[in-house]
C-alpha cells in the first residue's frame, strides 16, 4: 500500500483566499509566463516538423540506397518488408541525435546555472541556439531533394546540437522566475503557447505532405522542393521572431532580482517530502522521489516517441493513406491538449500533482490499447504506376488521438514542476538537465528498438503494441512515487488573471 504524505504543507501554511504569512499572496504572472512561452512556441514547433519528414527522407533514402527501390515502387506490396527492414537504420539515426543530448542538456543546463552576463544566465545560449538552429534547419530539405545523404545527416546533427543548447536554458526560464506552488499552472500556458508552436508545424504538413512531395517525383521526374522546403522555412523564420519577442520582453536580471522574495517564499510550500536544503545534499525521501519520477518519464517517452517518429510512416506504409491525415490526427491531439491544459492545473491544486499524471496515464494507456484495434481500410489505387495514398483512413484513430491529448497534458503539466520542485533555485538548469535527459534516453533508446522489432516481426501493426506495453509500465512505476501537496497560494481567475503585470 502507498505510504501517502500529509497534503498539507509542513511550513507556513497559506490558503487560497488568504494572504501568506511573509507578504501577498503569491500570484501567476500569465502575461509574462505567456512571453516565456515563446520559447517553447519554437521547439515544439521544429520537433514536429523535423518528426514529421525527417524519418520519410531517411526511409526513402536507405531504401534506395540499399534496394535501389524508386518513388514509384515505395508504396507497392512486394516492397513492404524492405521498408520495414530500414527502419532500424532510421532509428539509428533519429536516435544518434537524442543520445548527443542526452549529455549536452545536462551539460548546458549546468552551464547556464552557473553563466552571468548583462543579458542573464539562460539567454545568451537561447539567441545562440536560436540562430543557429534556425539556420541550419532549411538545409534539410534541400540536401534531401539533391539526394545528399550524409549531408542530411549532418543538418540534421547540427540543429540537434544547437537545439540542445538552446532547449534546456530556455524551459529552465519558467521555474527561474515562478515560484514553486504556480509552476504546474505555468507549465500549462507555457504547453499551451508550445503547442500551438507545434500546430502551426502540423498544419504546415498537410497540404505540403511527404505523400505530395512523391506525387509530384512521379508527375515531372524531379520532384517539387518547395513541397518540403515551406514548412523548414517557416519554422526557421517564426523561431527567429518568437526568439526576439523573448528577448525583448524577458529581463532575466532585473525580473530575477524584482521576484526573490516571492521566490523564497514559494520555498516555503513547495510539494516535497522532504524540505530542500540548498546548500546540503539531497535527502533519500527526496531522492527516491525523483528516480521513481525520471523512471517513469523514461517508460512514457519511449511510447510517446515511438508513435512520434513512426506514425508517418504507419500511415504511408501500413494505412496506405496519405500522410497528411497523421498531420489532422495530430491536430486532434494539440487541440485536446490545449483544452487539458487549461483545466489540469486547478485539478492539480485540488488532488495533487502525483494523482493527475496518474490519471493522465491511464487515460493515454486506455487510448493506445484501442490503437491496436486500428486495421487498414484497403490498399491505396495505383494511378500510373504511383500509390495515390487515398485509402480511407481510419475513423478510430481520432477519438484515439483525442484521449491520447488529454492524458499527455496531464502528464506534461506536472512532471516538470515536480522535478525541478526537489531542487533550490541555484540547482534548475541542473535539474531541468536530469528532467531532459531522462527523456532523450528514452527517445535514444526508443528508435532502435522499435525498429529493430519492425525489422524481425515484419509487421507494422507492432507500434500500438509496444507503444501501450511501455505506457502501461510507466502507469505502474509512477504508482510508486509519493503524493505530496504543497501551499495553494492565491491566484487571479477568469479574465482577471490576463490583467497581471
Amino acid at each position: 500500500m502507498e505510504n501517502q504524505v500529509n497534503d498539507q504543507p509542513s511550513v507556513n501554511p497559506t490558503t487560497p483566499a488568504g494572504p501568506s504569512p511573509l507578504g501577498k499572496p503569491l500570484k501567476l504572472n500569465y502575461r509574462r509566463t505567456f512571453v516565456i512561452g515563446f520559447a517553447f512556441f519554437g521547439i515544439l514547433m521544429l520537433w514536429q516538423i523535423y518528426n514529421s519528414y525527417c524519418s520519410k527522407f531517411l526511409t526513402q533514402m536507405f531504401a534506395s540506397t540499399i534496394y535501389s527501390l524508386s518513388y514509384s515502387d515505395l508504396d507497392l506490396p512486394e516492397h513492404a518488408g524492405q521498408l520495414l527492414d530500414v527502419q532500424y537504420l532510421v532509428g539509428i539515426i533519429m536516435a544518434l541525435d537524442n543520445i548527443a543530448a542526452l549529455f549536452l542538456l545536462p551539460l548546458f543546463g549546468f552551464f547556464s546555472d552557473r553563466t552571468h552576463t548583462k543579458i542573464g544566465k539562460r539567454m545568451p545560449y537561447i539567441i545562440i541556439g536560436t540562430l543557429v538552429s534556425a539556420i541550419a534547419f532549411p538545409f534539410i530539405p534541400l540536401f534531401y531533394y539533391y539526394n545528399n545523404l550524409v549531408g542530411v545527416i549532418a543538418m540534421m546533427g547540427i540543429v540537434i546540437f544547437f537545439m540542445m543548447m538552446y532547449r534546456n536554458p530556455a524551459v529552465s526560464l519558467m521555474p527561474d522566475l515562478t515560484p514553486k506552488p504556480l509552476r504546474s499552472r505555468a507549465n500549462g500556458i507555457i504547453n499551451i503557447v508550445g503547442f500551438l508552436g507545434g500546430g502551426v508545424g502540423t498544419i504546415l504538413a498537410i497540404p505540403l505532405s511527404f505523400a505530395n512531395y512523391i506525387k509530384s517525383k512521379g508527375n515531372n521526374g524531379a520532384g517539387n522542393l518547395w513541397i518540403i522546403e515551406i514548412p523548414f522555412l517557416v519554422a526557421s523564420v517564426l523561431m527567429l521572431v518568437t526568439c526576439g519577442i523573448l528577448f525583448w520582453k524577458i529581463k532575466e536580471n532585473k525580473l530575477e532580482t524584482d521576484l526573490a522574495d516571492e521566490m523564497a517564499r514559494g520555498e516555503e510550500t513547495a510539494a516535497v517530502v522532504e524540505k530542500v536544503d540548498p546548500n546540503g545534499k539531497m535527502g533519500k525521501a527526496n531522492r527516491t522521489m525523483l528516480i521513481l519520477i525520471l523512471s517513469a518519464e523514461v517508460l512514457w517517452f519511449m511510447s510517446f516517441n515511438a508513435l512520434e517518429t513512426f506514425l508517418g510512416s504507419y500511415t504511408l506504409w501500413y494505412l496506405h493513406s496519405n500522410d497528411n491525415n497523421t498531420s489532422i490526427i495530430w491536430i486532434v491531439e494539440g487541440v485536446c491538449s490545449v483544452v487539458a491544459f487549461l483545466l489540469a492545473g486547478r485539478l492539480a491544486d485540488k488532488i495533487g500533482r502525483k494523482w493527475t499524471i496518474f490519471i493522465g496515464l491511464c487515460i493515454i494507456t486506455l487510448a493506445l490499447g484501442l490503437f491496436c484495434f486500428v486495421t487498414p481500410a484497403g490498399n491505396g489505387t495505383l494511378v500510373n504506376g504511383y500509390n495515390q495514398y487515398d485509402a480511407t483512413f481510419p475513423w478510430l484513430m481520432y477519438p484515439v488521438f483525442a484521449l491520447a491529448g488529454i492524458g499527455w497534458a496531464m502528464i506534461n503539466i506536472c512532471s516538470f514542476p515536480m522535478v525541478v520542485e526537489l531542487c533550490a533555485s541555484k540547482d534548475i538548469g541542473k535539474f531541468t538537465g536530469f528532467y531532459y535527459a531522462a527523456s532523450m534516453l528514452a527517445q535514444s533508446t526508443t528508435p532502435i528498438i522499435i525498429g529493430l522489432i519492425f525489422k524481425f516481426t515484419q509487421q507494422w501493426w507492432v507500434l500500438p503494441i509496444y507503444s501501450a506495453g511501455l505506457m502501461a509500465a510507466a502507469t505502474v512505476v509512477f504508482f510508486f512515487v509519493k503524493s505530496v501537496k504543497g501551499g495553494e497560494p492565491a491566484n487571479k481567475k477568469g479574465l482577471e488573471a490576463l490583467d497581471s503585470d
